[in-house]
């Protein structure tokens, strides 16, 4: 019995390192804690959003624990560089500036300028429907620029607010009228407030992806086998309409799955052929 018990007990620490070495250890990643409707603290403690659920999603279904930090977004990058995270799961606009230093999955979001008006206010259609009113935008913001760059071909006049939702709030109160900001803050303003709408769409063609480090090639595949995947079983569209309020445009980011790694035409595109692996 005692020889039975000394050879369960060598069994089982033998099998124990094993068993850890099966478990692959958590990815860390962060978001701008400040971004609604994308990451924004929750009553409860904590955060949630649709990038919350994004990278919460990613690890589940790479079954690795995912721990999210929250801190501005002017750090992230900087954390991701020095090995502190291993992808950020915050919004990040694939630019070409950013993939000469970055690896990115493929797009989950397109970020594009969308405007909201008054509900009952007369349809925008084009830039030019605006000739003559007032925008308002979030001071400092890429909104704000691209639209004071627009004045004076365009005819509106461009109205500063210190926050957007002050920049809302103008046109709530009259003193705007129309907001322009990223579709997705957009969208979840007029989710939340009934007396507005959904009004014009400026494509820009840019993508939201995951950033990582240019060494993380294999991270990145499995990364975007799972967006993919998400992408295919209709996870993402779900997201988008519980956070933004809207299902996503047919052969929009959210539902196309791209061939290759990474975005076409950008630094870092890996084109070589795969098919998604989805349990």
């Amino acid at each position: 019995m005692k020889r039975h018990a000394l050879s369960l007990t060598a069994a089982m620490l033998l099998a124990t390192p094993a068993a850890f070495a099966e478990e692959a250890p958590p990815l860390r990643t962060a978001v701008d804690g400040t971004f609604a409707p994308h990451a924004m603290p929750k009553l409860g403690g904590g955060y949630e959003g649709f990038n919350i659920d994004l990278a919460e999603e990613i690890g589940k279904r790479m079954k690795r624990k995912v721990i999210i930090d929250a801190t501005q977004f002017s750090g992230l990058v900087p954390g991701l560089q020095a090995g502190t995270y291993d992808f950020l799961a915050a919004p990040t606009t694939v630019t070409k500036e950013r993939a000469d230093n970055m690896l990115f999955t493929e797009g989950y979001l397109n970020t594009d300028f969308q405007f909201l008006i008054k509900k009952g206010a007369p349809k925008v259609e084009k830039l030019e429907d605006l000739k003559g009113k007032t925008v308002s935008v979030n001071k400092g913001s890429a909104y704000d620029s691209w639209a004071r760059e627009l004045e004076g071909k365009i005819g509106w006049k461009v109205e500063s607010f210190g926050t957007q939702t002050d920049a809302v709030q103008a046109v709530l109160a009259g003193r705007a009228d129309a907001n322009v900001a990223g579709n997705t803050v957009i969208a979840w303003a007029v989710k939340n407030n009934p007396q507005l709408e959904l009004s014009y769409l400026h494509s820009t063609g840019l993508v939201w992806g995951a950033p990582l480090r240019k060494d993380s090639g294999e991270l990145r595949k499995q990364i975007e086998n799972a967006i993919e995947c998400m992408k295919l079983d209709g996870t993402i569209a779900k997201m988008h309409e519980k956070w933004f309020g809207v299902k996503p445009a047919a052969g929009s980011a959210a539902v196309t799955v791209y061939p290759g790694y990474g975005v076409p035409e950008m630094v870092g595109y890996d084109p070589t052929p795969h098919t998604p692996q989805c349990n």
